[in-house]
């Protein structure tokens, strides 16, 4: 079994701390300090560990901001490269002088908590902090509190030689990171954030990239619409990484069958002939499968693109039903070109979802237009 998430916050990881700021702070208690901050860690979750670090930070690192940012800026491991996975490896954080990993977690949580009165200052020890884990969740209280000054710094930030500095600012503006405190500023208008975005959108590595399009996917969630409109304009003569961007970014307006966005994607309206929808159990037991099959002609007068997705809509405990969209197929059909698709859809117990019995309709939806339907009975 591997090593759990939470045990790399660990009383190993304490002390080296505790033993890399006692190197430029002489007055450290740093027995106090690894006292508190493990205090009986192994009964603590993740976070909660992190925690209780930040309040062991709070109490004995000196009460001057300035003085207090400094020590943690100087107790830092040298500055890498690459993903936040070679960083957080168990090996690295415990190799090398200075401060790296899960430990800058409540390091950033200290600069958000005693820094929202000095931004310069606190956003040069998250400059530095994000370089060996990241800062995405510390920069959010100064973009609630400082929104202007914090935004007009990462700007300043955009073509730096770090990934991981360019990454925070895709991610760390993100509206509705996860676990992460909402932005309801740009929730509300995201124009400051898609600026950055596009930007960032051709940066040199996978890893930015990659941030900018779940940041779009957060924005898609409340202006979907704005986002087809920028999937079709960055599309425009865009290299493939930017196509890659695009399709990530548009994950959950494509699942949902947003128009706009499929027509940007190049699965605009088309005519299609639909057979009936066959299914070849009419009743499934939990943890069998439903199979399914139909036609889909393409009526047009040129060969087209289809996205083929299909939904489950299930029933719930009131009676009511509820759907959920699957992948199915992309494909081009020549005019008059005809095609049998057939899918068998598992209906098996897991821990997102809970099925009640009675009957259960299947959709079938073309290029997010639905085409036909069928019903089958699930027992339990």
């Amino acid at each position: 079994m591997g090593t759990l998430l939470k045990d790399l916050f660990s009383p190993t990881l304490v002390v080296r701390m505790a033993d890399n700021i006692v190197l430029h702070d002489h007055r450290f208690d740093r027995d106090g300090f690894v006292n508190a901050a493990s205090h009986d860690m192994d009964r603590l979750e993740l976070k909660q560990r992190s925690n209780q670090v930040l309040d062991a930070l709070l109490t004995y690192l000196p009460n001057d901001f300035s003085e207090a940012a400094a020590i943690i800026t100087q107790s830092l491991a040298p500055a890498q490269d690459g993903s936040i996975n070679d960083i957080t490896d168990p090996q690295e954080q415990a190799s090398g002088p200075g401060i790296r990993g899960w430990a800058i977690m409540p390091m950033a949580d200290f600069i958000a908590r005693k820094g929202q009165d000095n931004v310069e200052l606190s956003m040069d020890s998250l400059y530095h902090l994000t370089q060996r884990f990241t800062a995405e969740f510390a920069i959010r209280p100064f973009l609630i509190n400082h929104t202007e000054q914090t935004l007009a710094i990462l700007a300043g930030w955009v073509n730096d030689p770090s990934v991981h500095v360019r990454r925070l600012i895709s991610e760390g503006t993100r509206p509705r990171l996860p676990w992460g405190i909402r932005l309801p500023v740009f929730v509300q208008d995201p124009s400051p954030v898609i600026g950055l975005l596009t930007i960032l959108r051709d940066d040199r590595a996978e890893y930015v990239r990659r941030s900018v399009a779940n940041s779009l996917n957060d924005i898609s969630k409340d202006h979907p619409d704005r986002v087809a409109g920028i999937a079709q304009e960055w599309l425009q003569n865009g290299p493939e990484t930017r196509q890659r961007i695009i399709r990530h970014a548009c994950r959950s307006l494509i699942k949902q069958g947003h128009v706009p966005t499929l027509s940007a994607l190049g699965f605009g309206s088309v005519e299609v002939v639909a057979s009936d929808l066959v299914v070849e159990n009419a009743v499934v037991q939990l943890g069998g499968s439903v199979g399914f099959s139909l036609y889909i002609k393409n009526s047009d007068p040129s060969a087209r693109d289809l996205m083929v997705d299909y939904a489950i809509h299930h029933r719930k405990a009131n009676g009511s039903q509820s759907a959920k969209v699957f992948k199915w197929k992309k494909l081009r059909l020549k005019k008059d070109e005809q095609v049998l698709l057939s899918r068998q859809h598992p209906l098996k117990a897991i821990t997102t979802r809970k099925y009640y019995a009675g009957i259960q309709r299947i959709e079938i939806i073309v290029n997010g237009r639905s085409v036909a339907q069928g019903e089958f009975e699930l027992q339990i």
